[in-house]
């Protein structure tokens, strides 16, 4: 990797953090997020990564977001740990005042990214497995420990960095659905009852020895499990439009990752969860084309119209499991 010189702010940061003693590093600026400036750090006791919220995110739209938010992720990142050792880089420190985390650095020779396993069409079951144990125990540790929630008070960010863009900007493109997008805001507002990551997706989960990572947890908040499984789910259905060759696997990982997350859950009943999650899916799926955050790969207009053709219809007429939305996604897609 390239180095460059790091930018003063987390020079200070380190420093502050006891994690330096440096005047000038040299790191190289890691590519792939909108939401922050993230960096690999050389220090004296070897690399780091650390990251600093932006205000304004790295997308068209005029999209922008509470910096403070990154306190948020360290706790997150303590919580996952205690919940399921190691599905987390382990926090190192955080600068409150500069909004600067820093965190393990996870050498990519050793961690593999499940966006471009997906890309590649690695459609594999053990990792939907393992991904659907790992955000299960993360949501039921918390469950159980309610008194965590004091320390999540980030419903408007949750709002202001997802809600909102996802659902309710899509509404704006939709008057149609908008009702249906409207409750699916209202029912993920009603339904808090544990700790949710909010971007439980392959671009944020590495692949090591001894499971799936989770990063980039800003979007952290007490709410509802239902948005990370959907959340997370959304993904391994619109990657049939990017790798068409794989739908088949992509469709078993799919089943797969539902049932090994809903025979895990032990704070509600798994039917209750799985509903809201089937509910909110086709919002989430169109969100990601008229939303503020469309995904880079759905490219041409036949591949919006598929997710916009199956969208509308499930919102208008809800599903109430998640088999029934991945039917009709693979329906459509064979039409």
């Amino acid at each position: 990797m390239s180095k460059e010189e790091v930018p003063i702010e987390f020079v200070r940061a380190l420093n502050e953090l006891g994690l330096s003693n440096s005047t000038s590093l040299h790191g190289t600026p890691l590519t792939g997020g909108v939401s922050s400036d993230i960096w690999c750090i050389e220090t004296e006791k070897g690399f780091v990564c650390a990251k600093r919220a932006l205000s304004k995110l790295r997308v068209k739209a005029d999209w922008h977001a509470p910096v403070e938010r990154n306190l948020f992720e360290a706790r997150w990142l303590q919580v996952a740990h205690k919940a399921s050792a190691g599905c987390a880089p382990e926090l190192l420190g955080q600068h409150t005042e500069l909004g600067v985390l820093v965190m393990q650095y996870l050498d990519p020779a050793h961690y593999r990214l499940w966006k471009q396993e997906l890309h590649a069409g690695t459609a594999d079951e053990a990792t939907a497995h393992a991904m659907g144990q790992v955000l299960s125990r993360i949501h039921s540790y918390a469950a159980k420990n309610f008194q965590l929630a004091k320390e999540f008070p980030t419903e408007k960010i949750f709002f202001e960095i997802r809600l909102a863009p996802y659902l309710l900007a899509t509404a704006e493109r939709h008057p149609n659905l908008a009702n249906a997008l409207e409750a699916l805001v209202l029912q993920t507002q009603k339904n808090a009852k544990t700790l949710v990551h909010g971007d439980v997706s392959p671009k944020n989960i590495l692949l090591g020895s001894q499971g799936p990572v989770l990063l980039d947890a800003e979007c952290a908040t007490w709410s509802d499990p239902a948005f990370d499984l959907a959340f997370c789910l959304n993904h391994l259905l619109l990657k049939c439009l990017w790798t068409p060759s794989s739908t088949s696997g992509f469709l078993h990982c799919f089943e797969v990752l539902s049932n090994s997350y809903l025979q895990s859950v032990d704070w509600e009943l798994s039917s209750a969860i799985e509903a809201r999650a089937a509910r909110l899916l086709p919002g989430l799926m169109l969100a990601r084309v008229d939303g503020k955050s469309p995904v880079e790969y759905v490219t041409e207009e036949h591949q919006r119209d598929h997710i916009r053709r199956v969208a509308s219809a499930l919102l208008l007429k809800p599903a109430s499991y998640l088999r029934e939305v991945a039917h009709a996604w693979a329906k459509d897609l064979k039409t």
